[in-house]
């Protein structure tokens, strides 16, 4: 069996799981622990004999939770984590077969996509050492090329009885030997000087000259993707390999001739088809598709109108949770150790609305709680990627220092929390929200603070919403 991508980084213990998602996300400890100890089980099914294995299907989970706390990012931070095939689709996009719209298979088909380019990628890295051996003599062979060969004279139909059945005679081996006796200084001369070349290109003297190499032409958009039927067709591929492939001389600089050479020579080097193997065998094992919105083609026991649809979207997806075969263009595809997370925030429907065969393959039922004031205020400072320093670094590009004081933050959680309660919960939508509207005249304007800095306090929060908090109406300023 191939090795999987990520096997190793599936080695972490559920504990070490949640440690690396509390980094990013805040809460929801008891949706963290659930997906932390379906990924620790698909370490441990790849460590039982094949037999066994094979009968082991993962434990499907169901999220259900408002819009804005926390669902989506779980499963994507989590995919991020293990290096595992994944993709988001909405279960609305999809229609029953027989309707216009997506058909069910079309997920699956992104997820070989998303393997394949995970386990290109990697294959790629592998072969860098030697790609940039060769992308440096094909960078010096630009730079100096060398001699051309001499054209050979045409062949006539009496060269046969001139050369004694077509071999060259005595006379002819002694002046070819001569020939390259005297072109021999010549070529050492070339040598000699492609040496110094490279010794200058390793010492990074070159990188800013334009030199003229030879690339693949490749066009792009003449690929017909018909998803329905599950292929696609090159329009310029359809004879394979029986044409030559076009080039075309492109002018850059060295730096980027590197670049462009090293991906081209890795390229070279890959067997497409052992990846093409694997990318499949990772997606089947290791894939993991996420469906939000599943909530909304609950038909809730009526069958009028879109609802019919709805249902039938369902009893299509539920072949594919169970584990059936889809065809790809990489061949086909097996779904049954394929993990589903199914998410809604189930507002106007209920997880049992869903039809009883669905249900049962969503095992793992998991409630996300709705996000509290000091949730919001651990949101805007803890994460590594907290939107109150992503402002920052924005505004910082500009030279200004932004600055937010502990009694802002807990004013800006205060206003989101009260919002939620009064109006739609949006979760922690809500932040991004009041953040763009209390910095939108800062970027705007782009002050010059003497001393470099701006500090964001509680009067500032407030003076920016004193009125529409007087009137409470702050729904118009915020969604």
């Amino acid at each position: 069996m191939a090795e999987l991508t990520g096997v190793t980084v599936q080695s972490l213990k559920p504990k070490e799981i949640v440690a690396e998602l509390d980094k990013y996300i805040i809460g929801q400890d008891k949706a963290k622990k659930s997906v932390a100890v379906a990924l620790r089980n698909r370490y441990r099914r790849n460590l039982l004999p094949e037999d066994m294995r094979e009968e082991i299907t993962p434990k499907n989970i169901l999220m259900i939770g408002p819009t804005g706390c926390g669902k989506t990012e779980i499963a994507r931070r989590l995919a991020k984590l293990m290096k595992a095939p994944f993709v988001k689709v909405e279960a609305t996009k999809f229609t029953e077969v027989g309707y216009v719209g997506r058909d069910v298979d079309s997920m699956v088909r992104d997820l070989v996509e998303a393997s394949m380019h995970i386990t290109k990628t990697q294959k790629l890295q592998e072969k860098y050492d030697i790609a940039d051996r060769l992308a440096e003599d094909r960078i010096v062979e630009a730079m100096i090329p060398g001699e051309e060969r001499t054209s050979q004279p045409e062949s006539s139909p009496f060269d046969f009885l001139r050369n004694s059945g077509g071999y060259p005679s005595q006379k002819q081996l002694y002046e070819q030997s001569q020939q390259a006796q005297k072109e021999k200084p010549e070529k050492s001369e070339v040598e000699m000087a492609r040496e110094q070349v490279r010794q200058q290109l390793r010492n990074g003297l070159l990188e800013d000259q334009v030199i003229e190499i030879e690339v693949e032409d490749t066009p792009r958009g003449n690929e017909l993707d018909m998803s329905n039927e599950g292929m696609s067709i090159a329009i310029g591929n359809i004879f394979g390999d029986m044409l030559p492939k076009k080039m075309k001389n492109r002018r850059c600089t060295v730096r980027e001739a590197r670049k462009i050479l090293r991906e081209q020579e890795a390229s070279k080097l890959l067997d497409m088809d052992q990846v093409t193997d694997e990318a499949v065998e990772n997606a089947e094992q290791n894939g993991i598709i996420f469906i939000d919105e599943i909530d909304k083609i609950a038909s809730g026991g009526s069958y009028n109108g879109a609802d019919v649809s709805r249902e039938g979207v369902q009893r299509d997806i539920l072949p594919i949770v169970e584990g059936s075969v889809v065809n790809t263009k990489y061949g086909p595809v097996k779904t049954d150790h394929i993990l589903f997370i199914g998410a809604g925030a189930f507002h106007t429907a209920k997880p049992t609305d869903l039809i009883p065969e669905l249900q049962g393959r969503f095992p793992i039922r998991v409630e996300l709680d709705n996000l509290t004031k000091e949730d919001f205020e651990k949101i805007l400072t803890v994460p590594e990627n907290a939107i109150t320093k992503q402002h920052q670094a924005l505004l910082g590009t500009e030279g200004i220092h932004l600055e937010f004081t502990d009694d802002a933050i807990s004013e800006i959680a205060s206003m989101a929390y009260m919002m939620n309660e009064q109006n739609e919960n949006i979760g922690a939508r809500r932040l991004s929200t009041i953040l763009e509207k209390l910095l939108e005249d800062i970027s705007y304007e782009i002050p010059e603070p003497e001393d470099g800095r701006i500090t964001i306090d509680r009067n500032f929060v407030d003076s920016k919403f004193e009125d529409t908090i007087r009137r409470d109406t702050l729904d118009r300023y915020i969604l």
